[in-house]
């Protein structure tokens, strides 16, 4: 019997899945310490951070990947400090994907474990304050385990986000088969040519991934929530 997927899109699917979960693991590192910020800061920067780490909610992603793009290349900013460390360019590699995809799925990160740490009671970090556990200790030891429902969301949320990208990854990575096509410019490709059975099996299969990713998170989570 033949697969219902060509060699192409099991490729597009890989290459998919491995952006996805680089991309999640250094939001989470690079997330953290900026939600933790904003969950206990008072400065006047606050408004102006939180603005700019929720712009690619509300930004068309081509305008996002434009200025990526322009950043990225030989004049840009970026694109002098890579090629200034040995780098090369990034645009139109899977480096560039990277980049572009922590850039765009930065909120659906940030904005969870913001939430988690300021629903943190204050009396839980003054206790232990009062045992004279340090910032770090108070962190790792108090901190974490009360915020794990925040990362568990922050974590499905930015692989799921990062798994549905089109728009910011067709600018910054092209269309490069094995190196930068993903799932969701597989399926433009089929649509163009109008091969919409091979488009269908691919968009069924991101819906029913989709749904079954986020099943959990809305069921169990609203759950624990009530508790």
């Amino acid at each position: 019997m033949e697969s219902a997927f060509s060699t192409a899109d099991l490729s597009a699917i890989w290459l998919t899945f491995k952006l996805a979960a680089v991309v999640t693991i250094i939001l989470l590192l690079v997330g953290t310490p900026i939600a933790w910020w904003l969950a206990r800061t008072r400065s006047w920067w606050k408004g102006p951070v939180s603005a700019a780490v929720a712009l690619p909610i509300v930004l068309p992603p081509t305008v996002i990947g434009f200025y990526l793009l322009v950043a990225m290349g030989p004049s840009g900013p970026l694109g002098h400090l890579t090629q200034f460390f040995g780098m090369g360019l990034l645009p139109f590699t899977f480096s560039g994907l990277v980049v572009a995809s922590v850039f765009y799925s930065l909120p659906f990160v940030v904005q969870p474990l913001q939430n988690a740490f300021e629903a943190i009671p204050e009396r839980a970090l003054e206790t232990a304050a009062t045992l004279r556990a340090s910032a770090l200790d108070t962190f790792f030891s108090v901190v974490l385990p009360l915020a794990k429902p925040g990362f568990l969301t922050a974590s499905v949320l930015g692989f799921a986000h990062t798994v549905g990208e089109f728009g910011v990854v067709l600018m910054i990575g092209g269309n490069i088969p094995n190196q930068t096509r993903v799932v969701s410019v597989q399926i433009y490709d089929h649509v163009e040519a109008m091969e919409y059975a091979q488009a269908h099996w691919l968009s069924a299969g991101m819906l029913l991934f989709a749904f079954l990713l986020l099943l959990p998170l809305y069921t169990f989570g609203s759950k624990g929530r009530r508790k």
